[in-house]
């Protein structure tokens, strides 16, 4: 399928933390049109098994393509994990598939050869073991520490960020002796970066904070550059999809959005 600068950015995830890359690619690629799903019926998909979330993204996947998406953009570190290499066989060639694994391994292989990294993220994420076997496969000599950190996703949906109370959770973490004498810190889930200035500010600025919010939005920046797929025109359109409502959820979304959406229901089962 050949494609069209002006198809849409798809950008799928378990619930509203990857709207957090939504809003990377947004501010770094202002005039692509975006279509986001938030598999709300489904979060978190921490918790869940490899075969639901896989059979989750396909079921999302055939909803993106259906609106004519030229790149889809797995912004969960879970779903990465779990069914990246089973939606690349799926779509082929009639979209590109990104995950937010690869682009930051990538960046890290370029920046941090010989260098001491931690890594924050979900149980599922971590005890999955992805990053640490496609850094190992680099051969780049990178000590990958890794440490689950399971309350911070529901701290922060919960909107417990920059009080007391996440200071004290997110300084309780970082802590741990698994995370010592590290030069840079991943944060491995798409809801941290809402957290980023309050983990830089634990280290006093003295490490990067690695946000693959950002890094992902750099990666699809340049896949669309190489392809020739850049939207010239200036007025995107954006909408957001979950695949359950609920007023509250849709208040929430301005946490990581950083502005008010309105979301549609599209529920992935009838």
């Amino acid at each position: 399928m050949n494609h069209s600068p002006s198809q849409p950015i798809g950008i799928f995830d378990s619930g509203i933390g990857g709207l957090t890359v939504a809003h990377a690619i947004r501010s770094l690629l202002p005039s692509e049109d975006i279509i986001y799903f938030g598999d709300t019926a489904h979060l978190p998909y921490g918790d869940k098994s490899e075969a639901a979330i896989q059979a989750y993204s396909i079921k999302i996947t055939d909803v993106l393509l259906k609106k004519g998406c030229k790149v889809i953009v797995i912004a969960c570190n879970s779903a990465s994990s779990a069914a990246y290499e089973l939606l690349k066989e799926y779509v082929r060639k009639d979209a590109h598939i990104i995950n937010v694994i690869d682009p930051m391994v990538d960046f890290v292989n370029e920046s941090f050869k010989g260098k001491s990294i931690g890594l924050i993220g979900t149980k599922r994420t971590v005890q999955s073991g992805v990053y640490d076997r496609k850094i190992t496969e680099l051969k780049a000599s990178i000590t990958l520490k890794t440490l689950a950190t399971p309350l911070l996703a529901p701290m922060i949906e919960e909107g417990f960020f920059n009080n007391q109370i996440s200071h004290e959770i997110i300084s309780q973490y970082l802590s741990d002796e698994s995370l010592s004498g590290i030069e840079g810190l991943i944060l491995a889930c798409t809801h941290y970066p809402l957290i980023k200035k309050e983990i830089s500010t634990f280290y006093q600025n003295a490490y990067p904070i690695l946000d693959s919010s950002e890094v992902v939005a750099v990666a699809l920046k340049k896949y669309l550059e190489i392809n020739r797929l850049e939207n010239p025109n200036g007025t995107p359109s954006h909408h957001f999809f979950v695949s359950d409502f609920t007023q509250s959820f849709e208040s929430s979304t301005r946490l990581f959005f950083r502005e008010l959406v309105h979301l549609e229901t599209h529920r992935l089962w009838n």
